[in-house]
C-alpha cells in the first residue's frame, strides 16, 4: 500500500470534513422528522398545529393576524391551520363583544387535554439549550447556519421558525393539502 502524497492527504481530510458536515445536517433533518412523526403518533397533530394551540393558550385573546405575527407565519397559513383544528373540534372562533370585526380563535376543552399530553415541541428544547449558550457561540451558530443555507441556495426560501418537515399546513396524516 503506497503512502498518500501531501495533496492526497489534504484532499482526504477535506472529504472527511465534508462528510462530517453532511452527517450533522442529516442528523438535524432526521431529528426534526422523527419528532414530527412522534407528535403525529401521540397527538395526531403536526408541530405547527401544536405550536399554534400553545400560542392561543398562552396569548389569551389574540386575533389571527396577531397570532400569525407572533409565530412568524403568514395570516393565510395560520387561518388554514385553524380551519383544520376547528374541523377536529380543537379550536373555535369567537367574535369580540366590543369590536365585531375582530375574531379570536379559542381552544376547546379537548385541545387543553391534548396540550397536557403532547410532547414538548422540538424548538422549545432547542430554545432552552440555545439560550444557555454564550453570545459568541450563538453568533457562530447563526453565522454558520446562514452560510450553509447560502451554500445550498436556500437563503431566499421562505421559512418560519418552526422545526417541522414539509408544508406547515398539511393534514394530520402528513400529506399536503392541495
Amino acid at each position: 500500500m503506497r503512502a498518500l502524497s501531501k495533496r492526497e492527504l489534504i484532499r482526504e481530510l477535506e472529504l472527511n470534513t465534508i462528510d462530517e458536515v453532511l452527517v450533522a445536517l442529516r442528523r438535524v433533518i432526521r431529528a426534526t422528522d422523527l419528532h414530527s412523526k412522534r407528535l403525529a403518533k401521540t397527538t395526531g397533530l403536526t408541530a405547527p398545529q401544536i405550536l399554534l394551540m400553545q400560542t392561543i393558550k398562552e396569548g389569551g385573546d389574540q386575533t389571527i393576524g396577531e397570532i400569525a405575527s407572533s409565530m412568524s407565519l403568514s395570516q393565510a397559513t395560520v387561518t388554514t391551520i385553524i380551519d383544520r383544528l376547528e374541523k377536529r373540534g380543537l379550536v373555535y372562533r369567537q367574535r369580540s363583544h366590543s369590536d365585531k370585526r375582530k375574531v379570536y380563535p379559542l381552544l376547546t376543552d379537548e385541545a387543553q387535554e391534548v396540550l397536557k399530553e403532547a410532547p414538548t415541541p422540538l424548538q422549545e428544547q432547542f430554545t432552552r439549550q440555545f439560550d444557555a449558550l454564550h453570545e459568541w457561540e450563538k453568533t457562530m451558530i447563526i453565522s454558520a447556519l446562514q452560510r450553509v443555507a447560502q451554500m445550498m441556495d436556500a437563503e431566499h426560501i421562505d421559512a418560519s421558525p418552526v422545526l417541522d418537515i414539509g408544508v406547515l399546513h398539511r393534514t394530520s396524516t402528513g400529506h399536503e393539502k392541495d
